[in-house]
């Protein structure tokens, strides 16, 4: 506990230095606040579900996206954007049996509301790049995607179409395509347009941050309210992500208040075992 203790003050740290408060949520929400979440999810995480004292369907609640794009629309309902905010919170998932998995995961995690793409997402990613080299790791990497780019089961749709070979080849070759930013630059026409808001993004980072991100064209998401940029973060000590993020440019509608948003959530304790594994192999 100490060692977790130390390591989410090293990321408060940077959190509060970037000027994002802290905010807490119950951990407690009503089922209907994640209605919309739970109907466009590719696969929707399992909720845990209870009964109040009036008969209200209760969750744990399952991420802190949700609940803060609420707390917006609720309690910041005039003020004037961008809004920033930080969370160090529980949430609880279910999981599959005899896999190994947390049902109960402490985030670490940031949102930033009414900034839009792409110099939100850049500010997002120099954050989490920024609090993974606080938190002391050496060997990690952000891959970077785009949901926009919509290549998730692409060969069964694409069996289904009459294409030409060569196109069903070109379509089928982009979903393994990743790499530094040459991959960007690489592109031949066909592939040029879908590689733009990459390279926006890639444009506003600084080279440190940049040195760290794989932009990865075949990258997605289980979450269904991701609308453009996602991520995620390995570590070779580490054989699951780290972490993730990305930008949900329509939740905050649900909401009340229409506006641009983007975050990350880091699990801190495998963060922490990522951080053991690379000083027991130094």
């Amino acid at each position: 506990m100490r060692e977790l203790r130390a390591l989410t003050e090293r990321l408060r740290a940077v959190f509060d230095s970037n000027g994002y408060g802290e905010v807490y949520t119950p951990a407690l929400e009503y089922e209907r606040t994640f209605e919309w979440e739970q109907a466009t999810a590719r696969l929707p995480h399992p909720k845990y579900r209870m009964f109040d004292e009036h008969g209200n369907v209760l969750i744990l609640r399952s991420d802190m996206t949700v609940p803060i794009a609420r707390l917006v629309g609720t309690r910041y309902p005039n003020v004037e954007p961008p809004l920033r905010f930080s969370y160090f919170a529980h949430a609880y998932r279910g999981v599959r049996s005899h896999r190994g998995q947390s049902r109960e995961l402490l985030q670490a995690g940031v949102e930033l509301i009414g900034a839009p793409a792409p110099g939100g997402t850049a500010e997002a990613l120099t954050l989490l790049a920024d609090s993974l080299d606080a938190a002391g790791l050496k060997n990690y990497r952000i891959g970077l995607g785009d949901v926009t780019l919509n290549f998730v089961g692409v060969e069964h749709e694409l069996s289904q179409l009459q294409l030409p070979a060569e196109d069903l080849a070109l379509l089928l070759r982009v979903t393994r395509m990743r790499g530094g930013p040459e991959l960007l630059e690489n592109l031949d026409d066909k592939l040029h347009a879908a590689g733009a808001g990459m390279r926006e993004i890639l444009a506003l980072l600084k080279p440190e941050t940049a040195a760290r991100v794989i932009f990865d064209f075949g990258l997605v998401r289980s979450i269904g309210y991701y609308t453009g940029a996602v991520f995620q973060v390995y570590d070779p000590d580490l054989g699951v992500p780290l972490g993730s993020g990305g930008r949900y440019d329509d939740l905050l509608g649900n909401f009340g208040r229409r506006l641009p948003a983007v975050g990350f959530a880091l699990n801190v304790e495998s963060v922490h075992i990522a951080l053991m594994g690379e000083e027991g192999n130094a």
